[in-house]
Order: structure tokens, then sequence, then C-alpha cells
């Protein structure tokens, strides 16, 4: 089972995070667009949240600012977290607006505060985990686009409950965070979804 655990902090890497909350959007919230527009939603998100960090990611390794793609180095997480901040916010402001895709906007929205509060955790010497703030965010989504468009998601949702202890075991095994480093991470990642919640419900 340890040999498997990590497969779980690879497949559910945080940069696959806006790409799984844009499908599970596509599919919970309903057709409210043309397919063409849903193509164009999902380019705008590969690029911005995929490939474009996969290329700083190469360009900050070239010169020695990181390590690995994991940031298991409390200084390497600073530069790719305010990149991830200031890309969330570009995508907010010019595609993923509040008045064309709400529900998606107030998901950004919430990651890009637990990204901040991330952030400024470094600054404390606390390396909260930004897996478990991922896959806790998403959850979270899901259970509110279920909740919105009232849909029974049960099934979904406890799948997701059970991912997010398979990626905090993964990354216990990797050693790359304490419980309590899960737990902050948990709590960033769930506690804006939350409230942001009150707002789109």
């Amino acid at each position: 089972m340890k040999k498997f655990l990590p497969f779980f902090s690879y497949a559910f890497h945080p940069i696959f995070v806006p790409l799984l909350g844009t499908i599970f959007y596509v599919l919970l919230e309903g057709h409210y667009f043309t397919l063409a527009q849903y193509l164009i939603l999902f380019l705008q998100i590969i690029i911005i949240t995929f490939l474009l960090p996969i290329a700083f990611f190469y360009l900050l390794r070239t010169f020695g600012k990181i390590d690995s793609i994991m940031l298991s180095d409390i200084s390497h997480r600073k530069i790719p977290l305010l990149l991830h901040i200031v890309l969330l916010s570009i995508l907010i402001q010019k595609s993923i607006t509040v008045d064309r895709f709400p529900s998606l906007y107030f998901f950004f929205l919430g990651g890009i505060i637990s990204a901040i509060f991330a952030f400024l955790l470094l600054y404390a010497k606390i390396k909260a985990s930004i897996h478990m703030i991922g896959i806790s965010a998403l959850t979270v989504f899901i259970i509110g686009l279920s909740l919105k468009n009232e849909i029974n998601t049960i099934n979904l949702v406890a799948v997701f409950i059970i991912l997010n202890g398979l990626v905090a075991s993964s990354r216990l095994v990797m050693k790359a965070h304490t419980n309590k480093e899960l737990l902050i991470g948990f709590l960033c990642g769930t506690l804006p979804q939350i409230g942001l919640l009150y707002v789109w419900l």
C-alpha cells in the first residue's frame, strides 16, 4: 500500500485542480454555453493554469530557484505561489468573470485566497500542504455545485472524501508533510470555499 500511495500525490497534484474544477463545473452546472464556448474555456484554463506554470517551473529550475515539482523546501514555494495568485487573478478578471461563470469564478477566487494564506504562512515558517489545499477545495466546490443544481452526487462526494484521506496519506508516506501541515492545508483549502458558498449558492 505504501508503494501505491505516492500515486495520489502525482495524480492529484495542485496543478491539475483548476482543470478538474472546470470539468466538474461543466458536468454539474448544466449546459448554458455552446460547445465552442466550452472549448475556449478549457483552452484558457489549460494555458493559464497548466502550460504557463509548467514553463515557469522549468525556468525556475534552470536558475536553481526550485528543486522539484513537489516544492518540498519552504523557500522554493514563494515564487510559485505568487505566480499562481497572479495567473488566477488574471483569469477571473479577463475570462472567468462573475457574470459569465459565477460558480467557477468563486471557486478560483477561493483558490486565490487559499494561496494567499499559504504564502503568508511561509513567513511564519509554516508549510501548509498545497496538495490538501487543492483536493479539499475541489471537494467543497463539488458539494456546492450539487447543492446549487440540486443534483444527487453523494457517491462522487464520498469518493472525494476518500481521496482527501488518500492524498493526505500519500504526503505522509513521502515524508513531505507532518499531520499539522496537512491539517493547515485542509483548512486553507476548505474555509475560503465554504465562506464563498454563501455568496454564490
